[in-house]
């Protein structure tokens, strides 16, 4: 088994400078890595170059940028700049987003999240290395960088949950950022997903890394936590199930999510979850029923208990 790294993730509330001060504690108390959602908030390339200045061995990941809106062209540009301002510490993440934040807020079409997905991939590849001759369906770019000597270049890591996703991620990336997973979903469906990503690719798992993050809240108040918690799964505010964005099976299942807002006063945008109730649509697949009972609860953390809320495996 690989080693687990303890990560998190460090989104910026009301002030940045609090956020920084906050990656200089993570280095100091021995995390691995801090990741910064790319949404409605900051720009993550940007608060990720501020924690980089401020942090030395600290790694940096995006969690995660959506690639709809960016050229993979204007993401590489950024990803090489931010990777040789950290001295390699930095993680592209990147991920093909939600509906609602793409099509609804941005009258950007979700279409086709697999193809775009593997060719965005195929141009940074080209665009992180002496250059990009692509042409395909979705993306046609002759492009190279306008510098003197090749930039270091990031791993990149893609946002997935859908088996489909995954198995994309194993084959084409170099991590996967995971969102609300137990680790029965981890065990029994993320990472076999992935190991069949990477026997397409002729390769194994091994070097390939795995960010498991998970929601929590720290309480002295076990009972009120436990009975505000049972029998509910967040999701991010006014989205449906993550998962229905790449899998066509389970979203004609109609598998959905019904949101019921909540609010955390002063929360940073990492923590601020919304709470649906899971889909009870009934399902006659394997693969279903085995992604149904792998999903559990968000952990509840109580002080004085060893736990472990968010790792880099």
């Amino acid at each position: 088994m690989a080693a687990l790294r303890r990560a998190a993730f460090l989104n910026p509330g009301r002030d940045l400078t609090t956020g920084i001060d906050l990656a200089r504690r993570a280095e100091a108390t021995g995390y691995d890595s801090v990741w910064v959602t790319h949404g409605s908030g900051r720009d993550s390339f940007l608060v990720l170059a501020a924690y980089g200045a401020a942090t030395t061995r600290l790694g940096l990941g995006n969690g995660v940028v959506p690639i709809y809106p960016r050229h993979p062209v204007v993401m590489a540009q950024a990803a090489l700049t931010l990777a040789e301002m950290t001295g390699g510490r930095f993680r592209l993440g990147i991920g093909v987003s939600h509906r609602s934040s793409m099509e609804a807020a941005l009258g950007v079409p979700l279409r086709e999240p697999l193809a775009v997905m593997r060719e965005y991939v195929a141009v940074l590849r080209g665009a992180f290395g002496p250059g990009v001759d692509f042409n395909g369906r979705h993306y046609r770019v002759r492009w190279s960088m306008g510098v003197p000597e090749r930039l270091p270049a990031p791993p990149i890591y893609l946002a997935a949950l859908s088996v489909k996703m995954l198995e994309l991620a194993g084959e084409i990336a170099d991590g996967a950022v995971l969102w609300l997973t137990p680790p029965a979903y981890v065990r029994d469906v993320a990472v076999p997903a992935l190991e069949r990503g990477r026997r397409r690719a002729g390769k194994t798992l091994d070097g390939f890394e795995t960010v498991v993050a998970v929601p929590l809240a720290i309480t002295d108040d076990r009972p009120t936590a436990a009975s505000t918690s049972s029998g509910a799964r967040p999701t991010r505010g006014g989205m449906t199930d993550l998962r229905d964005e790449c899998d066509p099976h389970r979203a004609r299942r109609g598998a959905k999510a019904v949101v019921r807002p909540r609010a955390a006063e002063g929360a940073h945008s990492a923590s601020d979850l919304h709470v649906s109730e899971p889909s009870t649509a009934p399902s006659t697949s394997r693969r279903a029923r085995r992604e149904r009972r792998a999903h559990g609860r968000v952990p509840l953390m109580v002080p004085g208990r060893h736990s472990h809320p968010a790792r880099s495996p």
